[in-house]
């Protein structure tokens, strides 16, 4: 408690970091009651100062509606803002947005712009959505070997990534099959807590 009244000192000052960092413990309930209303109030006080994350979290808040009404414009208006200065996250996000048409007219060849900014920072999880992209030809020429390339890059540190190196070289598309290779794969997703994987491990009599 002596830490969150610390930051809450630093937050009520007007610090964009300390306010940020508050918003977080309560959009977590870490030393504090979960509260996603307060967790807006305190990101909004941060955003409205440019920082990038909080405008980030901002975008969570409208796209999942916790908060406040859920609202894929305004959740697109504020990753745009974080993106924009480079925050990674925000970037993928934003892809996300434009590849799926929500708050944004669908826009391939800008989700790929934007998971490629957020590719070069070493952002896994835009890894990920390059290498789906290229899986299913979405913006860009069906190739599954630049497919098994960008899962390749993203599935040390993203379950789905994982999952889908996995099957990749469990059907060999794009590559030789290789069970042993997919077991692996498989076996890393369900370690990092893929549900689908967990139940397919499952279905197959293996503990996952």
């Amino acid at each position: 408690m002596e830490k969150i009244k610390e930051l809450r000192a630093s937050a009520e000052q007007g610090d964009p970091d300390a306010q940020n960092r508050l918003g977080n413990a309560y959009y977590s309930g870490e030393g504090v009651e979960q509260d996603y209303a307060e967790a807006l109030r305190w990101w909004s006080k941060a955003a409205e100062q440019g920082f990038a994350r909080s405008q980030s979290n901002m975008g969570i808040l409208y796209f999942h509606g916790l908060g406040v009404p859920q609202d894929y414009a305004e959740a697109a208006r504020w990753y745009r803002l974080a993106a924009e200065q480079g925050f990674a996250m925000a970037q993928t996000n934003l892809g996300i947005m434009y590849r799926e048409g929500m708050g944004v007219p669908r826009d391939y060849a800008e989700a790929l712009r934007l998971f490629h900014l957020a590719e070069e920072q070493g952002e896994a999880i835009a890894q990920y959505h390059l290498g789906w992209m290229y899986e299913w030809g979405h913006g860009v020429p069906r190739d599954f070997a630049e497919a098994l390339r960008w899962y390749s890059l993203s599935a040390e540190q993203f379950d789905e990534a994982a999952f889908r190196l996995g099957m990749i070289y469990f059907h060999g598309w794009g590559t030789e099959e290789d069970y042993f290779e997919a077991g692996r794969w498989f076996r890393k997703a369900a370690d990092m807590g893929n549900e689908e994987m967990q139940t397919l491990l499952r279905g197959w009599g293996c503990q996952p």
